[in-house]
């Protein structure tokens, strides 16, 4: 079996502080050996999380005395202080590491990737282009500009949420009714995000209905984008009467109709939009998971006729450092499988769903969404809990803004700007990572359909079974699609 080996770079916090030194080295240079003692710079410490100034705006101005030049200095005493062979090293060692640590020097001056605001980092190419190439399908406005609706805070507002009851939407799975299974509580449900300098406008299911008529939306992914899919369902589902709607499972594709529209919303079950061992809509708890390089249209000869496409995929691809392709058929009796770094196996993914939907998608008459990865809450040390807590009994949000949890991989998120800057396929972010990494209070918990009997030891320790991946509805969710469709109607 092969094994390709990704060596990462040192530490971004190591590489920081080689610039400060070589920094230092540089100043000292210039500042007569009295002032040594007493210049001190403080703000030359950075923590991990720096400010969202460059280090050139950061960097302390140093006060130089007037160099004096008496007549009877040389030229040759000039050019040898500018030959000084101490800068001239200083020089050749900043090239030296400016082209060893080049990616992350790019990362240092990317800060607002660091804290997860790829929106800010990357604007989606779909936008980018949408005032050289006009509006963008389905259009009727846009955001104000220098807004970034990912970018912002979580207010309560129990007047307008939530947006529909947990009773009111018969196609809720029981694994996400938190309500029905015996959460005491319904703080969660009233909190509405707000954006800085500018507001979201109010979700429209009349709106989007007739957007729809007569055509397709479709989310593709895994059980987290099946629940923004339901999500979408309920809030559209009360404007349509009864016996004019309703829900099929079709193996790994499930359809809402609304009838009168003749419009469906789609989710089909591929957790790696690749083929892969895990694709099996009920059974694929499989430890040891393998993906087909180069399988896309394996699943998507199912996606053909999408009007809109949301595409999500980042869990599944979590099996460690490394991630294990099928370089030739799962039918083969003998299989050619190689490892990869997680980053590269995903990137290899990517670049398959952008080639699809190069392939399949006219931009000029749909969308294209992808959604970032959704966070999960597992280690309540992360936001100062004890050891071994995790999202259980949690029933406020954490308050830190720059709060980043540790299962949101930050080398993942930037191969998804990585390659989304080069493609030429219109594609929107939907950045609801940073947003949703403050809602601990939003998940399941325990409080859903449990598919197996609970241990004695599982009812002692309720912390040990808690679902701290999915969310509640209404709920979280309901919010990813009010941003969904801010960028649908208003990019």
């Amino acid at each position: 079996m092969m094994i390709n080996v990704k060596i990462q770079p040192y530490p971004r916090q190591v590489n920081i502080t080689l610039w400060h030194c070589l920094y230092h080295s540089y100043t000292r240079s210039k500042i007569p050996s009295n002032e040594h003692a007493t210049t001190h710079h403080p703000q030359l410490y950075l923590s991990r999380s720096f400010p969202s100034q460059s280090l050139r705006e950061t960097r302390p101005k140093i006060m130089k005395p007037p160099i004096s030049i008496s007549p009877s200095s040389s030229p040759s005493v000039l050019r040898k202080a500018r030959l000084s062979p101490y800068l001239f090293t200083l020089l050749a060692f900043i090239l030296f590491v400016t082209v060893l640590y080049g990616e992350d020097f790019m990362c240092m001056f990317n800060q607002e990737l660091q804290l997860g605001s790829v929106s800010t980092w990357l604007l989606s190419t779909a936008e980018r282009k949408s005032g050289e190439a006009g509006s963008l399908p389905f259009a009727i406005g846009k955001t104000e500009e220098g807004c970034d609706i990912f970018r912002g805070r979580w207010v309560r507002d129990k007047s307008t949420r939530p947006h529909y009851e947990e009773s009111d939407c018969p196609y809720i799975q029981p694994q996400l009714t938190c309500q029905e299974h015996g959460r005491p509580d319904k703080e969660y449900q009233f909190w509405r995000w707000q954006p800085d300098g500018c507001n979201l406008p109010s979700f429209n299911a009349t709106l989007m209905l007739e957007t729809l008529r007569g055509k397709k939306m479709m989310f593709v992914g895994d059980s987290l984008n099946r629940g923004q899919f339901v999500s979408m369902v309920c809030l559209l589902q009360s404007a349509i009467p009864e016996g004019a709607k309703s829900m099929e499972t079709f193996g790994s594709l499930t359809v809402f109709t609304a009838k009168d529209y003749n419009a469906t919303i789609e989710f089909y079950w591929a957790p790696f939009l690749l083929e892969s061992n895990s694709d099996d809509a009920v059974v694929h708890r499989i430890s040891d998971r393998i993906v087909r390089k180069g399988s896309i249209n394996t699943h998507g000869k199912h996606w053909k006729g999408a009007d809109m496409m949301v595409f999500n995929t980042y869990l599944w691809w979590m099996t460690g450092l490394t991630m294990k392709v099928l370089k030739g058929s799962f039918d083969d009796e003998v299989k050619d499988v190689v490892e990869l770094s997680t980053e590269d196996a995903y990137r290899m993914g990517m670049n398959s769903m952008l080639r699809w939907a190069q392939m399949n998608m006219d931009p000029k008459k749909t969308r294209v969404f992808f959604v970032s990865m959704s966070p999960s809450h597992g280690k309540s040390i992360d936001w100062g809990g004890e050891p071994g807590g995790n999202c259980y009994n949690e029933t406020t949000m954490i308050e830190d803004p720059n709060y980043w949890g540790s299962d949101c991989r930050k080398s993942v998120m930037r191969v998804i700007g990585e390659v989304f800057s080069k493609t030429k396929v219109p594609i929107t972010l939907l950045n609801i990572t940073q947003l949703s990494s403050y809602r601990r209070d939003a998940h399941t918990s325990i409080y859903k359909k449990q598919w197996n009997p609970l241990t004695a030891e599982q009812l002692a320790n309720p912390a040990s079974y808690a679902d701290c991946v999915h969310w509640c509805l209404p709920g979280l969710q309901d919010t990813w699609n009010e941003l969904l469709f801010t960028k649908l109607f208003y990019p």
